[in-house]
């Protein structure tokens, strides 16, 4: 196998764009149409707001919670192997659903089956993009990512009307098969060996990646190293625990905080908002038509924001850019409960789904800036892993608000005051860091000082003062030619 220094940023890598394409729309907007089966499950089953708001929140919280898992088979088996039994999952879990005669059944085969296959699938997807791309990463997140967008627009009216010809179990039954795509899409994910990703243990040994007590048990393992290379990926890697180093780390820690914030605002909205709008007076049909726009509005964002961040003025602001798109996100949310109304729904479908498109599409972008390309795919696994509780929490949270209160405004506040509160996190962890760095540098130039020795051939001098290159250089040269004198 030859091994690259780094990303082709092109090649192969369209193609791997292009599967991580695929693997959205039959992930994430399969479970954003969902919610066209809301009201039919509700009606069906005689069930309230809440207890069906848990279907949504399972699957979600689900597909979060396994991420570390499809990691896990991703780094260790194969990411084709792990994205194609994903799709298995998925479908089937799809197709035992459109045969349920509970909530429950739902809850598990819905829920738990078709979650565990997306969560399978995600994360492994979004992670190879990133090894494949550099220079051009934002960009081929936009494209991968937009896939979401481009499936919601697609799916939502495809839904709807499968719900009305067929039924929700006919519906869910062709989305079982439609699913299995997933397959397909695991087979073009061929894997490709970077150098920084892995390295044998002399490699280890020369750049001191490991402590000096680990390395005399790897000089005894590079006897072995004749055997070593028989193993499927021809190289000694790091202990795996060293794969989750990432998670001390301070910038990390805040990403990760924020990022549960994050997923408790947004989650609801995709669940209620076609039930929001039915209850103001929309139609069906019109309903269908915000998911719709939202879905085509978030594909902008995805590549527009993927194609900004890339360009040189603002890839140094990715992390400004994250947060203002979040909070952007946070202020519709505030004032989705005044707009009562189509025409003013429109509005608010447009610049929700473009800022959603935006900062889902620098999450994985902001997780290599901060832990690395090499520990990509185990941060993107504990990110969307730290999804699962809001996701699972916030949708049953916000029907039984609505339940008790008897109107969506308690809902849609809680959502946006969260994600503001999320943006505003990660700008105060920021200005903290601004703030230290720059009074540790105030302090580094009083206090950091330094002794000069020198001689003239009798008396050697010292004096204490600042040093810089040259002084250095200096000095070493002046005192070796006292030593051979």
């Amino acid at each position: 196998r030859a091994w690259r220094t780094g990303p082709p940023d092109g090649g192969w890598g369209w193609m791997i764009v292009a599967g991580c394409f695929l693997v959205t729309i039959c992930t994430r907007a399969v479970t954003r149409c969902i919610s066209f089966f809301f009201v039919e499950f509700q009606a069906h089953f005689g069930q309230d707001y809440a207890r069906t708001a848990w279907i949504h929140s399972i699957v979600d919280c689900a597909t979060m919670l396994c991420a570390p898992l499809g990691s896990l088979i991703s780094n260790h088996v194969s990411c084709q192997v792990g994205i194609m039994l994903g799709g298995l999952l998925a479908s089937t879990g799809l197709i035992l659903s459109s045969f349920a005669t509970s909530l429950e059944h739902l809850y598990l085969s819905l829920g738990v089956l078709t979650g565990l296959g997306f969560a399978l699938c995600y994360s492994p997807a979004i992670a190879m993009v990133g090894k494949y791309f550099n220079k051009r990463k934002a960009l081929a997140y936009g494209i991968a990512m937009s896939g979401s967008g481009i499936g919601t627009f697609i799916l939502a009216p495809v839904v709807q009307l499968l719900i009305e010809q067929f039924s929700w179990r006919g519906a869910l039954l062709i989305l079982g098969g439609f699913v299995l795509n997933l397959c397909v899409c695991g087979a073009l994910m061929r894997p490709i060996s970077l150098k920084e990703d892995c390295k044998t243990a002399p490699e280890f040994l020369e750049q001191n990646y490991v402590p000096e007590t680990e390395k005399q048990d790897l000089k005894q393992m590079s006897i072995c190293l004749p055997l070593i290379k028989l193993w499927p990926h021809e190289c000694l890697c790091c202990c795996s625990r060293k794969e989750y180093d990432f998670l001390l780390m301070p910038g990390f820690m805040v990403l990760a905080v924020s990022v549960l914030f994050m997923a408790y605002g947004c989650s609801p909205l995709f669940v209620y908002l076609v039930p929001y709008a039915l209850s103001v007076g929309v139609s069906h049909h019109q309903a269908a038509f915000l998911m719709s726009i939202l879905g085509v509005i978030d594909i902008i964002g995805n590549i527009t924001f993927g194609w900004l961040t890339d360009r040189r003025c603002l890839k140094k602001h990715r992390y400004f850019c994250y947060l203002f798109a979040v909070g952007m996100d946070g202020l519709c949310c505030l004032f989705l409960p005044v707009l009562q109304s189509f025409p003013l729904l429109v509005p608010f479908s447009f610049t929700f789904g473009y800022f959603d498109g935006a900062y889902v599409m620098l999450i994985p972008v902001m997780t290599a800036d901060v832990v690395g390309t090499s520990l990509l795919s185990s941060a993107l696994g504990v990110v969307y892993f730290l999804h699962a509780i809001p996701y699972l929490v916030s949708p049953p949270m916000a029907g039984w608000l609505v339940d008790t209160t008897g109107s969506y405004t308690a809902s849609f506040l809680l959502c946006g005051f969260s994600m503001i509160f999320s943006s505003a996190l990660l700008y105060f962890a920021r200005l903290a860091k601004k703030i230290k760095r720059t009074h540790l540098r105030s302090l580094t130039g009083n206090t950091a000082l330094k002794h000069h020795i020198w001689t003239n051939g009798a008396i050697a001098y010292s004096v204490t003062a600042e040093l810089d290159q040259k002084d250095v250089e200096f000095l070493a040269l002046d005192t070796n030619s006292f030593s051979n004198r």
